[in-house]
């Protein structure tokens, strides 16, 4: 199920969010403090360790291998994770993993500029 047939139009109709990880579509709802992203990974992903603001997530489908402070977690559908602000993360992700993300921090992701086509 590709993620146009995954998610619904009022949330594909958000604008995208600018993340530098290849095959990963995020649709970016962003909030006066927070920012909340609609993901979708077309590919396997690593996410190397980092930290920042708090941040709060819900599994949709498929499998995260999540890394907080040295201890892995296994999620799948259903399952939600919390990761509290400064505590260093790193996450190996599924082809077909979709989430909802939950960030603390107005400014984690920018919106992708659409660049009109050169003639």
């Amino acid at each position: 199920m590709s993620e146009e047939d995954f998610f619904p139009d009022i949330i594909t109709k958000l604008p995208k969010a600018d993340i530098p990880i290849e095959g990963v579509d995020a649709y970016l709802f962003q909030g006066e403090n927070q920012q909340i992203l609609f993901m979708s990974f077309e590919k396997d992903a690593e996410i190397p360790e980092h930290s920042h603001e708090a941040q709060w997530g819900v599994i949709l489908d498929g499998e995260i291998e999540l890394t907080i402070e040295g201890k892995k977690y296994t999620l799948r559908r259903g399952d939600t994770y919390f990761i509290p602000k400064g505590m260093k993360h790193s996450a190996k992700i599924k082809k077909g993993y979709k989430d909802i993300t939950f960030f603390n921090q107005k400014d984690r992701y920018k919106m992708k500029l659409h660049r009109p086509n050169s003639l």
